[in-house]
């Protein structure tokens, strides 16, 4: 049944890279509020760094809450599943950061990654338990493929466009904490920013 490991070790980290999708759990701090836990599912978006540090890419999207939570607390499990093959169960707890595209470090930690078509940050987990379980109560289910969908969506819009976007749906958590609000003001907004203060 269940067992804690020191480390993410060699059976560990094939078992991670085998799996085409993982599920990130995140809360804020305090009582209130909502837990949030994302899928991602795009093929060569996870990393395993070391033995006790993983990283991801964290696409623009129609939310930020993980960043948000991030930003409040640094608290975050992640967790595959087999739906293929032998039961099992892993999951990653630890204290994660992010490192958006505007930071210095950034272009290092993305081009870990085969797809980046809407970047905004890459997220990175210090684990600090790692542990298994026997997955019984997860279910087979057959790998088809990628949707091959939100990062051409995203190149499609380009970089002013992904600002744009990450502008209207990204800057609060949906608790109302502050979330990607890394975006610098439109250049027409800072024109006429500026021609008022002149």
């Amino acid at each position: 049944m269940g067992k804690v490991h020191e480390r993410i070790d060699e059976k560990i980290r094939a078992f991670i890279d085998k799996q085409h999708l993982f599920f990130v759990a995140t809360a804020p701090s305090g009582p209130e509020g909502h837990v949030n836990v994302s899928p991602k599912g795009i093929g060569g978006s996870f990393v395993v760094l070391d033995d006790h540090t993983v990283a991801y890419v964290d696409l623009t999207a129609s939310g930020a809450e993980t960043i948000a939570h991030l930003r409040d607390n640094g608290r975050i499990t992640l967790m595959f599943c087999a739906f293929e093959g032998p039961p099992n169960i892993v999951r990653l707890h630890g204290h994660g950061r992010f490192v958006t595209l505007y930071d210095e470090g950034f272009d290092e930690l993305v081009a870990l990654f085969p797809e980046t078509r809407g970047a905004r940050a890459v997220v990175v987990v210090d684990v600090e338990r790692v542990s298994d379980s026997c997955g019984y109560g997860v279910p087979f289910m057959d790998y088809v493929g990628e949707r091959d969908l939100l990062p051409p969506y995203m190149e499609r819009k380009g970089v002013e466009g992904q600002a744009d976007y990450r502008r209207l749906k990204n800057r609060r958590s949906i608790d109302g904490l502050p979330a990607f609000d890394m975006d610098p003001a439109p250049a027409d907004e800072e024109a006429a920013v500026h021609t008022v203060v002149s």
